[in-house]
């Protein structure tokens, strides 16, 4: 069956309904099997997560994978004091994760890279920080550069506004902030949604000086994606990427070598505890074993002769998601909102990778690897069914949906 086609029929079947199931065969064996995953539609996921971006279904394009909780609404007020905005702010996304909020992280820039322009960014960024009480982060001070995927800027050089993917801006924006509110911020907008274009921005966020890249979407592995893995080598820089929302199932740039594996979790206050915080594996986060991208040396799990999905997890549940801010989405999605997906995730593990100040050693994941008791187990939750089952279900040590764990601090960074 021609691929193309095959992808569209797959299309028709509801999200939820292709958990757990690559392809729909059911239980595959993970050494031999080719993860095509379905493209997320304008429709509402299983516990009020509603998809952000939604696009073609050529091999190829990409999505974002921001997610936004739909069952509470949106607060339109750039004035809002952080009393009274939903969802986890930063002060709860550092303690979660055991991470300084003092001045690590000054000198380094994360970049982040995304579709199509938002032309509210740096001003809704503004607000995000006043409101937590961060300093600020501008044009003028420096602190923030946005750019187009040639490394120009200027009105006329951004690409057209996207808003759809204004809302993955901002919440890559607001969770490089949360984590590292000292560092600075490349925002670099590729023009088109194709893993070619976005990879080309990677390229220019590392030629800018970029000392962390992240990339908060995904695109179906297919057997010409090796093509596209170069834009993801740059040897020094830590890449992250979001391992997908569609459950169990390998995506790109996930599967890259080159890059730190992203998953996602539920996490929820758990007082009484020594951290105060419990994590499970969330249902839709990607995992699984790559059929196109060769092993890293620095992975040493056997049940999976390819590239196994993914290396770490952050939280990602939208019911107990991230305040976010955005003015310049659709009407009745602008300000105040709660935001998931293994969006989350990406932003959220380059600011980490910005607080250990350790750029210059790192080669993909390996350095996590090589620090795995630095990192919270994740021993709980399945996102599908698989075999053998730790690429798809939490347990001890590595497993596929969580990876390592998650951070502890920055000492696996």
């Amino acid at each position: 069956m021609n691929t193309r086609v095959f992808v569209a029929a797959v299309l028709m079947v509801p999200l939820f309904a292709c958990s757990g199931q690559q392809n729909g065969a059911g239980i595959l064996p993970a050494s031999s099997a080719r993860s095509v995953q379905p493209q997320n539609g304008a429709m509402a996921m299983p516990g009020g997560g509603g998809v952000v971006c939604t696009g073609s279904v050529q091999l190829g394009d990409v999505q974002c994978t921001a997610l936004v909780n739909t069952t509470v609404g949106f607060l339109d007020n750039s004035l809002a004091s952080a009393g009274i905005i939903r969802g986890l702010h930063p002060a709860d996304i550092r303690a979660a994760y055991n991470l300084s909020s003092d001045t690590a992280g000054s000198g380094s820039t994360i970049a982040v890279i995304d579709k199509g322009d938002d032309p509210n960014a740096e001003s809704d960024l503004a607000v995000y920080r006043r409101a937590f009480g961060l300093p600020a982060c501008t044009s003028r001070n420096g602190c923030f550069r946005k750019v187009n995927a040639r490394g120009q800027s200027g009105e006329w050089a951004f690409p057209p506004g996207d808003q759809q993917w204004s809302q993955e801006i901002a919440l890559d924006l607001d969770m490089v902030s949360a984590v590292c509110p000292n560092c600075r911020i490349l925002l670099v907008e590729a023009n088109a949604e194709n893993i070619q274009s976005l990879g080309a921005a990677v390229d220019t966020a590392a030629a800018l000086g970029a000392t962390e890249i992240s990339n908060s979407y995904y695109t179906q592995e297919y057997s010409g994606i090796v093509n596209a893995d170069r834009h993801f080598d740059h040897p020094g820089i830590p890449i992250t990427a979001s391992a997908g929302d569609t459950g169990y199932g390998v995506t790109f740039p996930a599967s890259s070598e080159y890059v730190t594996a992203v998953g996602g979790t539920s996490l929820v206050r758990a007082p009484g505890t020594p951290r105060g915080w419990a994590e499970t594996v969330w249902g839709s986060t990607g995992s699984g074993c790559s059929a196109d991208i060769a092993k890293p040396v620095w992975q040493t799990d056997t049940g999976c002769t390819m590239r196994t999905v993914a290396d770490m997890a952050v939280l990602a549940d939208p019911a107990t998601g991230v305040s976010v801010y955005n003015s310049y989405a659709v009407f009745g999605q602008r300000g105040w909102g709660v935001y998931g997906g293994t969006s989350v995730g990406a932003p959220v593990v380059a600011a980490i990778y910005a607080l250990a100040g350790n750029g210059t050693s790192i080669d993909g994941a390996r350095y996590a690897y090589a620090h795995a008791a630095s990192f919270n187990p994740v021993l709980a939750g399945v996102n599908g069914v698989c075999s053998p089952s730790y690429l798809c279900a939490a347990g001890p040590g590595y497993n596929g949906p969580a990876g390592l764990g998650t951070p502890n601090g920055v000492a696996g960074f």
